[in-house]
């Protein structure tokens, strides 16, 4: 058993986004078509929105902190850094949602799969991902709902600053689409390898 201090570094960030030049194995061969130039577009595009979901997330905790101050210094309100804050984290946790997908970094458990078939395994992720598809895919129909009826309406906020809602709900909007896109990309990839699987059977 490996120490801790031997065990390989986790890449982390930038660092655990795969290259534009690597997709997924069941689109690197020919046969991929409009596939394999979605795939390498969604993975610039990942790199490019992860990077600006960190700096989100920079300026929420900076937000956060002033308004702490504020209100225990000065006892002034702070509506808008409350709502600043919350419109970061929402666009940082959708719009950053496809990149997680590309690297599996979503929470799993992986007890079952080291006791399967590797056949068995590949269509369990085939099915994983075809489900995780529909409900993302009706997340997004929902979020693209609820954006039209914010604009349309002219929605906002119920605090004195009033932001309009159409923000963060574009940003769930256009983050739950990159991702169904992204999932839909790794689906078809892997029912290539099922293919694939099947014809070397």
């Amino acid at each position: 058993m490996k120490h801790a201090a031997e065990l390989p570094p986790i890449p982390v960030g930038l660092a655990a986004a795969p290259p534009s030049a690597a997709i997924e194995p069941g689109l690197r061969s020919r046969h991929a078509g409009v596939l394999r130039p979605l795939a390498l577009g969604l993975a610039r595009i990942n790199r490019v929105v992860v990077a600006i979901g960190m700096v989100a997330l920079l300026a929420a905790s900076l937000v956060l902190t002033s308004s702490v101050v504020s209100r225990y210094f000065l006892k002034a309100s702070t509506d808008w850094q409350d709502e600043a804050a919350v419109f970061c984290l929402v666009g940082a946790t959708f719009m950053c949602a496809a990149f997680v997908q590309s690297i599996r970094g979503h929470v799993g458990i992986e007890a079952i799969a080291s006791l399967l078939p590797r056949s068995i395994d590949r269509l369990r992720l085939a099915l994983v991902d075809l489900l995780s598809l529909a409900f993302c895919s009706f997340f997004a129909w929902k979020s693209w709902t609820l954006l039209h009826e914010a604009w349309v309406d002219g929605q906002t906020t119920s605090s004195s600053w009033a932001p309009p809602l159409w923000i963060p709900y574009l940003l769930m909007s256009v983050g739950m689409t990159l991702l169904c896109l992204q999932i839909l990309v790794q689906w078809i990839a892997a029912c290539n390898r099922l293919r694939g699987a099947t014809r070397s059977d």
